[in-house]
């Protein structure tokens, strides 16, 4: 696949000869153990670990860690950010590109010269400070044929060219299926956030409910308090006025009244209040017969 096949590329040029295989065990994958990466590129562990974290630097893997339960130790496991890969691949390629065109721009404008005998090339301008002389054999220059190397310029350009749009467009592919993830992912938490809402809503009624009738049975029970209260003191009241009847009723038959008549026992049935003055004034009266007639 040619974008596994520019991503080894890429990541020999970062991390040297031999890593980019490491693309191909990791493409499309997630969260790979380091120890069958290992096995699969014939490293040990720490070589491996290196390869990596040069291109976690520029956050082209991302890892997560795990602790093995029967060792003891932390195994770390990888995943290839296929994001900024495609983007740093894209930016490498420009490069690659405006190099091209720089050697098609020179080699258009410029002339060049060559010594057969030792086959280096040189510029008209390094040509000429030697007197068109190579500096190594002493032979002459002779003038070099632009034509090949302008040719395989525009081939590199325009392949390059290829490779940058259908890097572009699975990036584009790429991003839009993060977008979609994230739209995902945020409807969902909307969903969550709503469900978290409604069920606070429904704690915070049932909260208020229980709180209402705590209180109404908190009141019910000081309802209940005062009016057994009253109701003993109501009863107080009851037996102090049967008794203060009797008394009263016990005193009007006793004292004779003005007419030397007993006060009929049917009188009982008055006020108390106009009762007592009564018998207050009548005991007073009774005392003066009483010592008169001694």
């Amino acid at each position: 696949m040619l974008q596994v096949k520019l991503l080894h590329d890429l990541i020999e040029e970062m991390a040297g000869e031999n890593t980019g295989r490491i693309a191909e065990i990791l493409f499309k994958k997630k969260d790979v153990n380091e120890f069958l990466i290992a096995k699969k590129m014939e490293l040990t562990i720490n070589q491996v670990r290196n390869i990596l974290y040069k291109l976690s630097a520029d956050n082209l893997v991302s890892f997560i860690r795990k602790k093995d339960k029967r060792k003891g130790w932390y195994i770390y496991y990888w995943t290839l950010n296929t994001e900024k890969c495609l983007m740093k691949l894209e930016n490498s390629l420009m490069k690659k590109i405006a190099n091209f065109e720089g050697v098609l721009n020179s080699r258009e404008t410029k002339r060049f010269y060559v010594c057969k005998s030792c086959d280096i090339e040189v510029s008209e301008e390094k040509a000429l400070e030697n007197g068109f002389s190579c500096e190594e054999c002493a032979d002459i220059y002779e003038l070099s044929d632009n034509s090949r190397p302008i040719r395989e310029a525009k081939t590199w350009i325009t392949r390059t060219n290829r490779n940058v749009d259908m890097i572009r467009k699975e990036l584009e592919i790429v991003q839009k299926k993060k977008k979609i993830a994230r739209k995902r992912a945020s409807n969902k938490l909307d969903k969550e956030e709503a469900k978290r809402k409604e069920l606070m809503k429904i704690i915070r009624a049932a909260a208020r409910k229980k709180v209402a009738e705590a209180k109404a049975k908190a009141a019910g029970k000081v309802v209940k308090k005062v009016k057994k209260k009253v109701e003993k003191k109501v009863k107080k009241v009851k037996k102090v006025v049967k008794k203060v009847k009797k008394k009263v009723t016990v005193t009007r038959k006793s004292i004779p009244s003005k007419k030397g008549t007993k006060v009929p026992a049917s009188s009982g049935k008055k006020k108390v209040k106009k009762v007592v003055k009564k018998k207050v004034s009548l005991a007073s009266k009774l005392k003066k017969k009483i010592a008169g007639r001694k």
